[in-house]
């Protein structure tokens, strides 16, 4: 019996994505890639001409429902009755910047491609999923999921609702054969940071100017010790082929040391790591862009006439 699977992966034209695409086709099933880029799209097709499986490329963004629609209606003329084996929801992004100072309307953004546009695309193969009784979701999350970091809170409050949405689909659906994993990835080599960073001078009149300064720095020096996308592809692999996937898969597996001590440590203590992590300090930031209005004098109170009462007699 042929253990190739057929799978659909959104955002694969950079990244995580990309290498997932490859990695699988080279293991030998049918990836069919999407992504909104189509010179991109092009480039992976040719990049995968000779690997072991196949590779097709389609147009998708996750966040147009004509686009989606349409996305199905190629996979069903690539698949014919079959249909997937496995959905992967890759395509995401984040930016980076102090939770109170990041606009409605960048909020909006991220949530409508992290986690509507990851709903409506599961929404939209699930039919053809349960009408066979067999096939597998797998979400893209991040250790920012359970972990949140500062200035990642908007990025981060994304991966929280993609996990609780996980959790509650694999309840429901393990009824008619379709299992759901959480890919839960840590620091990993791509341009996920610097897109991430990308509008940070927009935060420099903020009283956290400073403090991002700083914290640009120190994340650029850290990027030198992220992995290699390959070791989430291997990640997502496993939950592709696996006869029953994991929950979740943190990788790389040192990463399970942090979801461990944050879950161990007392709450005061992991805000203080934190803050001091963000330098979020009344020395890092720019305190003085604050200003402060001095409280109101309070009045003495008045001794009531019971109180006199009570102590004349």
């Amino acid at each position: 019996m042929s253990t190739s699977k057929t799978v659909l992966i959104t955002g694969a034209t950079a990244g995580i994505g990309r290498t997932t695409a490859l990695h699988l086709a080279q293991l030998g099933h049918h990836v069919i890639a999407s992504g909104r880029k189509p010179t991109e799209l092009a480039r992976l097709a040719a990049e995968a001409r000779g690997l072991a499986g196949k590779l097709d490329v389609i147009p998708l963004d996750a966040t147009q429902p004509d686009s989606i629609a349409a996305a199905v209606e190629a996979v069903a003329r690539l698949t014919g009755e079959r249909g997937l084996d496995a959905l992967i929801n890759n395509a995401g992004f984040g930016v980076l910047g102090p939770t109170s100072e990041i606009s409605d309307a960048e909020l909006r953004r991220q949530y409508e491609t992290n986690v509507f546009g990851l709903m409506s695309v599961t929404r939209a193969f699930l039919p053809a999923m349960r009408a066979r009784r067999a096939g597998r979701i797998i979400n893209v999350s991040s250790v920012g999921g359970r972990i949140t970091l500062p200035y990642f809170g908007v990025y981060n409050s994304t991966k929280y609702a993609v996990e609780s949405l996980s959790d509650a689909l694999r309840y429901e659906l393990r009824p008619f054969g379709i299992d759901v994993a959480l890919i839960e990835p840590g620091v990993i080599r791509t341009s996920f940071e610097a897109t991430a960073a990308a509008g940070i001078d927009g935060f420099a009149a903020t009283p956290y100017g400073r403090a991002l300064t700083h914290y640009e720095k120190m994340s650029k020096a850290a990027d030198r010790f992220a992995a290699n996308p390959i070791v989430v592809a291997r990640a997502i692999a496993r939950a592709v082929q696996a006869r029953r996937p994991a929950a979740r898969y943190v990788t790389p597996r040192l990463n399970s040391v942090a979801v461990w001590l944050s879950a161990i440590l007392p709450t005061r203590a992991w805000d203080w790591a934190m803050r001091r992590v963000g330098y979020l300090t009344p020395a890092g930031l720019e305190l003085s862009a604050v200003p402060v209005v001095p409280a109101a004098p309070t009045e003495p109170r008045a001794a009531s006439p019971s109180a006199g009462a009570r102590a004349a007699s």
